[in-house]
């Protein structure tokens, strides 16, 4: 959890941006990634370089030896954050712009996903003194950062609410339906789809890669000594993963397991940085249309985790030919795109509007349709509206399925707080449902889960079918309502006349006592 020390620094930079001309917070997020990204390129290369001193292993610094740009040859130790940091600003600026900055956008190799689309990045802090202001607020942060682990804190939950802080500035406007996903609400979808190592993990409109990343700090969770396992303030266990002693195994979790796409390039970009500020040292995100015909990644995933666009739309002639439903709507194509992208038994846990599972459009009821009879609709956890807030109102829902699978009852939940309040404030409180939702997830089997008054239960296929595939849980729940006991007409009638008679007493008390008063 950020402490109000973080909280005050991380403000600080968004004011000197706003101040330094860079006002969009798109554009600030970019170029502030751009710096958090030296600055642990430095750090990870030294820590790096000390653990293969203890352990008598060689390591090949990225720092070593020299960089060529154009006809200048540059010595790569003058690339580290830590010696430009001491430079005067002109020079600072001069420093990292032409030569820093030229070498983070080739450092992954010329084939690289990071690569290709930094080739067209541009640095593009413009005053010395917002480099130089912007350059000892986040070595301040990370001395937070520091002061946190020593607190007990997991330096990747710290890093990451870090980050997360900074990205919530991009939602702020809600553009095309676009709300960045709390990450506890990740954690919790992860938690139930249980992402395994091995298995290829994509998102189809992964933005800043929160998805993507929440699988991988679930996979190294799972694969950590059960003393280095801690509880994060939402009640989830993290962990590193000191258990994947094998290198090929790193090898695979980092470069072949996690896919994202996003049609914007500065979005990619970020989720290409998020995850490499991560650990993971070659992501694969793309920059394309998955609804588009430009994209056909059809039954190769074994996982997927997305909160889709809602409120977007796309061009009836744009729209990839394997989509099967007859819309333009966002929010229904991506579950459609994501039932195509599983493979046979592949499973997906995705957030969607409240009107998907209601909705009396003929692609609404088709979109139902194809999860009940194409795929084994496993469960629906209903999320409160203020979930998204302060950037949006709108109430949600998660989707679990499984591809091929026979659906023949759903698992509901009704989720009534998930740990924070649900106005625009959303401070952490007491009461959470996640721990339960885990809880009885797991158990759901093993139990009857037919009282349809408690939190959890189950519906059979038929009565969703009956019902014309509705999947809203309040078409199934039911209220416990107990009838307020009123008493007799009568005796209420005698209370409001003699309630009448107690104010033209005092009225006429009152009339009297003006009465005397003019006289």
């Amino acid at each position: 959890m950020l402490t109000a020390p973080m909280k005050s620094l991380i403000n600080q930079l968004w004011d000197k941006f706003w101040a330094g001309g860079i006002a969009n917070p798109l554009t600030a997020i970019e170029q502030i990634s751009y710096l958090l990204f030296m600055r642990r390129l430095d750090e990870n290369d030294a820590k790096r370089k000390k653990d293969a001193e203890w352990t008598g292993q060689s390591y090949e610094s990225i720092f070593d030896g020299v960089f060529k740009i154009n006809k200048d040859t540059i010595d790569r130790a003058t690339l580290r954050w830590s010696h430009f940091k001491h430079m005067e600003g002109g020079e600072m600026l001069t420093h990292v712009r032409d030569k820093v900055f030229p070498f983070i956008k080739q450092m992954n190799g010329k084939t690289s996903a990071f690569t290709r689309y930094m080739e067209d990045a541009v640095f593009m802090i413009p005053k010395p003194s917002l480099l130089v202001e912007s350059v000892a607020i986040i070595d301040d942060l990370y001395t937070e950062i520091d002061n946190s682990i020593k607190n007990g804190q997991t330096f990747h939950d710290t890093q990451g609410d870090m980050y997360e802080f900074l990205l919530s500035e991009i939602a702020q406007s809600g553009k095309n339906g676009q709300f960045r996903t709390p990450r506890h609400i990740i954690k919790l979808m992860c938690e139930l789809i249980s992402p395994q190592l091995g298995e290829t993990i994509g998102d189809p409109a992964c933005g800043t890669g929160g998805f993507l990343l929440g699988a991988y700090l679930y996979i190294l969770t799972t694969h950590t000594s059960k003393n280095h396992i801690t509880t994060d303030e939402d009640g989830f266990k993290r962990g590193f993963g000191d258990r994947l002693t094998d290198e090929r195994l790193w090898q695979e979790l980092r470069e072949h397991t996690f896919y994202g796409y996003d049609f914007d390039v500065t979005m990619v970009r970020i989720g290409l940085m998020n995850l490499m500020l991560h650990g993971i040292t070659q992501p694969n995100i793309e920059r394309v249309d998955t609804l588009s015909k430009k994209y056909n990644e059809d039954t190769r995933y074994d996982v997927m985790l997305a909160n889709p666009p809602f409120k977007g739309s796309i061009d009836k002639g744009d729209i990839n030919e394997n989509l099967s439903l007859k819309t333009t709507k966002t929010e229904l194509l991506f579950v459609n795109r994501i039932i195509n992208s599983l493979k046979i038994g592949g499973r997906a846990s995705v957030i969607v509007p409240d009107g998907v599972l209601f909705g009396s459009s003929t692609a609404h009821k088709s979109l139902r349709k194809m999860l009940i009879e194409n795929c084994e609709l496993q469960g629906v956890v209903s999320m409160p509206s203020g979930v998204f807030k302060p950037y949006a109102g709108v109430s949600t829902a998660i989707l679990f399925f499984v591809k091929g699978g026979v659906t023949e009852r759903v698992w509901f939940y009704d989720m009534q707080s998930d740990g924070y309040s649900l106005d625009d404030k959303r401070d952490k409180i007491d009461t959470s449902d996640l721990p339960d939702i885990v809880t009885q997830w797991n158990a759901r089997n093993k139990n009857d889960n037919s009282d349809r008054k408690a939190k959890h239960f189950f519906v059979p296929v038929k009565e969703i079918i009956d019902n014309n595939y509705d999947l809203s849980i309040n078409r199934y729940k039911e209220i416990d309502y107990t009838p307020p006991n009123y008493d007799p007409p009568d005796v209420i009638l005698g209370r409001i006349e003699k309630l009448e008679n107690e104010i033209t007493e005092e009225f006429k008390k009152l009339k009297g006592f003006k009465d005397a008063t003019l006289s």
